[in-house]
């Protein structure tokens, strides 16, 4: 697990070059407010937006997961708690107003991006 990307992922580069391209200027791996230690992919401070995107094994994608037959339960049990943590990240984020948007790493992320302007910019418009 050591040597698994944490951040820079090909997926995580081509939404931020799409946004880049697109004339929005965002921060990368970002720590939560009130979670020092989780952190987003891209954050939007001002907009209060907040941008994951998921990998397909890690967060047990309902199309692509897989599961290790090699030592079974415990990981079963490390991918249900990394998705009760990305559930609790959500409820967290929305409590404090912020929009949480994600991402499986099998998206088009020309159509992620289009989906994060969008909103983007109609937070904007309502940020106190």
């Amino acid at each position: 697990m050591s040597r698994q990307a944490r951040r820079d992922t090909a997926p995580e580069l081509a939404l931020r070059r799409e946004l880049h391209r697109r004339g929005m200027r965002y921060r990368v791996d970002h720590p939560l407010p009130g979670m020092p230690r989780r952190r987003a992919d891209v954050v939007f401070t001002t907009a209060r937006l907040a941008v994951f995107v998921d990998g397909c094994f890690w967060h047990a994608c309902p199309e692509h997961a897989t599961q290790p037959s090699v030592n079974a339960s415990w990981w079963r049990d490390k991918l249900a708690r990394n998705v009760a943590r990305d559930r609790d990240t959500d409820a967290h984020l929305a409590g404090l107003g912020w929009l949480v948007l994600r991402f499986w790493e099998h998206s088009d992320m020309t159509a992620a991006a289009l989906v994060v302007e969008t909103e983007w910019r109609a937070r904007r418009q309502v940020a106190p």
